[in-house]
């Protein structure tokens, strides 16, 4: 794991239940935040690989840009990825950030790098009150009624749902060719939302990218809904 400078991640211990989900219950939002740049980052990207299979999961890969100095500048990587990284950093009281690491279901840090614990930290979001019901009709999304602690941001994730093969050709993993899935193209806050049913205009789709809405408590807090488009 690399750290800048130094990261504790949380460690997720449960008991061996099944990682099974039933059809009706939303997908778990699992966060990778990785670089191209970081020798530790490709095992995570396979395990983000594999998620990206599971119905029962959104998955999407940000890369971040802090280590672009060491030879090798992430071809995906944008400072609004960082940034939201920092945001579940300074939300939970960390004062450093690092890669690789999982942020699921926007309360659960893990090193992503570990799918039995990334598994385990995705059955464990589940054991959350879910938020309120989300609705696509056309260009628009819809967010139900329901009682909240506070104010929510509804943010648009735009990703490449494509294997991705990367030839890195310089810094810690020069030489390599690294697939990635579910790479986040685009990120934007279209609306807030505190507790009453609100109907939201969505952008034109982009060809070729899939689109993720996540209904986000505070800033860098939990993931309290998501859909797919």
């Amino acid at each position: 794991m690399r750290l800048i400078p130094s990261l504790m991640l949380c460690v997720v211990l449960a008991s061996s239940a099944s990682l099974a989900a039933s059809p009706t219950q939303k997908p778990v939002v699992v966060e990778l935040f990785q670089s191209q740049g970081c020798s530790s980052c490709p095992p995570a990207n396979a395990v983000l690989n594999t998620l990206a299979t599971r119905p029962d999961v959104i998955a999407l890969n940000f890369a971040v840009t802090y280590w672009d100095q060491l030879g090798w500048k992430d071809t995906f990587a944008k400072p609004a990825y960082t940034n939201r990284q920092w945001d579940y950093a300074r939300a939970a009281g960390r004062g450093n950030v690092g890669t690789p690491q999982m942020i699921v279901g926007g309360r659960i840090a893990v090193l992503g790098s570990r799918p039995a614990e990334v598994d385990v930290a995705i059955l464990r979001a589940r054991s959350f009150d879910s938020g309120p019901a989300m609705v696509i009709s056309g260009n628009t999304v819809t967010v139900a009624a329901a009682k909240t602690a506070g104010p929510a941001t509804l943010w648009l994730v735009r990703y490449d749902p494509r294997t991705i093969q990367v030839a890195i050709r310089a810094g810690e993993n020069g030489g390599r060719t690294i697939p990635h899935r579910n790479v986040v193209r685009e990120l934007s806050a279209i609306g807030g939302w505190n507790g009453n049913a609100k109907t939201f205009l969505l952008p034109n789709a982009i060809a070729g990218l899939e689109t993720a809405l996540l209904l986000q408590s505070g800033h860098g807090g939990p993931v309290i809904a998501s859909i797919r488009t």
